[in-house]
């Protein structure tokens, strides 16, 4: 690569990097309540955050997937689609898909639940074509009894920063498996951090087949999509 291309590849990482932070605002007033604030799909949107759990705050990899699915709604039409979020934390992204129009089951650990539905019920209520569903899912536990194969079938599985600082790798590798059929699209945001987070991805290539959407140096996140590995698949 020359000067030229590495300066123009600088310039757009930087250009698009300052668009999505542009999404986040703050309020010109001290509430009651502190929030911050987010632009998507033509809505501002509110979200508290829960600083005792590292669960419970809002990544810049959530505003990524965000800008993606916001500016991509022709490529990536949402409407009636049933998708299924891993570690929603502060609900950003089930909100925004949800004002999208899908059919949004949203799910993390139960102590980020309360925090959780709080930040999708005030911004979602009389907003969306459909309730999103919050639920808990502890990956890798109880897959089948509560999200069985024959009737939970998911358009897109989305997460955003699943992989930073997790112990239960492995589990979150089962729990892609089982709740991705063969149509199943993931859309997957990651910061790049710890080298056993950055392993992760080359055990996930060993059963998806992996797209790099976004790369976003000046943010260390890249944006993912995938789909099962089978035998007469097609990619995409």
């Amino acid at each position: 690569m020359d000067q030229d291309e590495n300066n123009e590849e600088v310039a757009a990482d930087a250009e698009l990097a300052a668009a999505i932070m542009r999404r986040h605002f703050r309020p010109s007033l001290i509430k009651t309540e502190a929030w911050e604030g987010y632009e998507f799909a033509d809505m501002e949107i509110k979200i508290t955050e829960s600083t005792d759990c590292y669960g419970a705050v809002l990544w810049p990899s959530a505003m990524v997937l965000c800008h993606f699915l916001d500016t991509h709604r022709d490529e990536y039409n949402l409407m009636d689609k049933n998708i299924i979020e891993l570690g929603a934390g502060t609900g950003l992204v089930t909100i925004v898909t949800s004002l999208l129009g899908a059919k949004v089951t949203s799910t993390d650990l139960p102590d980020v639940l309360s925090n959780l539905r709080h930040n999708v019920n005030r911004n979602t209520r009389g907003r969306c074509r459909h309730a999103p569903r919050i639920t808990e899912l502890s990956w890798g536990k109880q897959l089948e009894e509560r999200f069985p194969r024959t009737t939970c079938h998911y358009d897109y599985i989305i997460a955003a920063d699943v992989v930073y600082a997790h112990p239960y790798l492995h589990e979150l590798m089962e729990t892609f498996m089982h709740l991705s059929s063969d149509d199943t699209v993931i859309l997957w945001a990651m910061r790049f951090r710890l080298d056993p987070e950055n392993s992760f991805v080359d055990t996930f290539e060993k059963h998806f087949h992996l797209e790099e959407l976004y790369d976003l140096p000046s943010l260390r996140i890249k944006l993912y999509r995938a789909r099962k590995r089978t035998s007469g698949s097609q990619l995409f």
